[in-house]
């Protein structure tokens, strides 16, 4: 199955709510006139994208009719199309991994997939011929050890890890002299699930960080953070609490094959200007694929 058909097929409950919502506007079409496009607005809020971002589509797309004269119902659809395909489509949305070592920080809340997306983009990296070390750095959870095994395993990557407990940035210092000691491509870091609101653990974060900065200074970095897609306008405070924290470069987007609010996909973007870099649609190790915001938009509208 192709990238598209899995887009499609894993974004269904966002494209039956999407199209449920806006097709209501749509099937009482009788003119772009204003009393439309405040319809096709509150339907645009309706559908997880976002107050500010929905207003922001809509002021845009009412310059287009005047400017393009646009009065058919599927000239207006395009429109909106092309609306939402400008505020995904941003510039770095592919990984910068020039370096040899590079590497890879992953960091966001509990429970929104940051094992798995770490097993499915170092299986990326393997097909792509890149020898991969991953760093067990959540040494708060025991569990978190043994998930991130068993998918690094999968994508046969070597995985660093220490016991339960111990210093995560120690568990990062060793990972980068055995990235350094097999000449490896590149190095992702695994990270305790941190809640924005637990100063210890956000220092546990700069503290990495800073190693990471100090033992590989010359590296190329990524800094990914993982959104569930079903927390819906959640996600939008938690980018924003991360970005105080890191130097977030793209977003990692999961969950999205279960949920009906991948519209807020294009929120998170619009408010916080971050490309998305992946977006999961299924649980198995290639479902992770390169965004790709013609396609995402094309699969929901």
């Amino acid at each position: 199955m192709g990238f598209f058909d899995k887009l499609k097929q894993g974004l269904n409950k966002t494209k039956e709510s999407f199209n449920e919502k806006i097709n209501n506007v749509f099937s009482n079409f009788r003119k772009v006139d204003e009393e439309f496009l405040e319809e096709l607005e509150e339907a645009l809020i309706m559908a997880d994208i976002g107050v500010d971002t929905s207003v922001e589509i809509i002021s845009n797309l009412r310059e287009r009719i005047k400017k393009e004269k646009i009065e058919d119902e599927e000239d207006v659809k395009n429109a909106l199309r092309e609306e939402m395909k400008k505020i995904l489509d941003m510039p770095n949305k592919e990984l910068k991994l020039n370096t040899k070592p590079s590497v890879i920080l992953v960091v966001g809340v509990n429970g929104v997939g940051k094992t798995t997306s770490i097993g499915k983009i170092a299986n990326r990296l393997a097909k792509d011929g890149k020898k991969v070390v991953v760093a067990a750095a959540d040494t708060f959870r025991a569990a978190a050890v043994e998930q991130l095994e068993i998918w690094a395993k999968r994508a046969g990557a070597e995985v660093v890890k220490r016991d339960e407990g111990v210093d995560p940035a120690s568990v990062v210092f060793d990972a980068i002299r055995k990235t350094k000691e097999i000449d490896a491509d590149v190095l992702i870091v695994d990270t305790a699930g941190r809640l924005h609101n637990k100063k210890y653990l956000m220092d546990e974060l700069n503290k990495i960080q800073k190693v990471i900065n100090k033992e590989m200074q010359e590296a190329d970095k990524e800094v990914l953070l993982v959104i569930d897609g079903t927390t819906g306008q959640n996600a939008i405070s938690q980018v924003k609490a991360f970005k105080n924290e890191a130097d977030i470069t793209g977003l990692v987007l999961t969950k999205l094959d279960g949920t009906a609010k991948g519209g807020v996909v294009v929120g998170i973007v619009k408010e916080n200007q971050i490309p998305v870099k992946f977006i999961g649609v299924g649980e198995q190790i290639d479902d992770m694929e390169i965004f790709n915001a013609e396609d995402f938009v094309k699969a929901i509208i």
